[in-house]
């Protein structure tokens, strides 16, 4: 019986995707944080203000749990909500002082780790993974 590429390409990607996941975990754990947490806080970060609707379709938190990750941040002081002054229907959320001093120590660290993952792996290599991803992404999404 002849070997299925496109099978197994799935389930090598579903393994690497977990094991990713896994020492990503870990490690934003590490820094005292939850993955939930870490997400949202590094939307903001590298991209700035946002609405929630855009931070729950960046890091695939659902809407019912996004708020309740948002409040505890809020309370941590770590983001702010502010009102848009066109709609009031829109809500944005920025990242604080304090959630950007803490990002600013942690981001580094954690981009470290993913680095040190890749390593010894191609710039062209990566790229291909970059575009074969996307490509089953985009597929994927489509049978939606």
């Amino acid at each position: 019986m002849a070997e299925n590429v496109s099978l197994k390409s799935f389930v090598i990607t579903m393994k690497a995707s977990r094991a990713l996941e896994e020492v990503t975990k870990k490690d934003i754990k590490k820094h005292g944080m939850r993955t939930s947490d870490f997400a949202i806080l590094e939307v903001l970060y590298h991209k700035g203000r946002q609405t929630i609707r855009d931070i729950s379709e960046s890091v695939l938190i659902s809407t019912g749990s996004i708020t309740y990750v948002i409040d505890k941040l809020e309370k941590k002081e770590l983001l702010a909500r502010v009102n848009c002054s066109d709609d009031r229907r829109v809500v944005y959320l920025e990242i604080t002082d304090k959630g950007k001093e803490i990002m600013d120590d942690i981001f580094p660290k954690h981009q470290q780790v993913i680095e040190e993952l890749f390593q010894g792996i191609s710039e062209k290599d990566k790229q291909t993974v970059i575009d074969v991803l996307k490509t089953v992404g985009h597929r994927a999404a489509e049978k939606e």
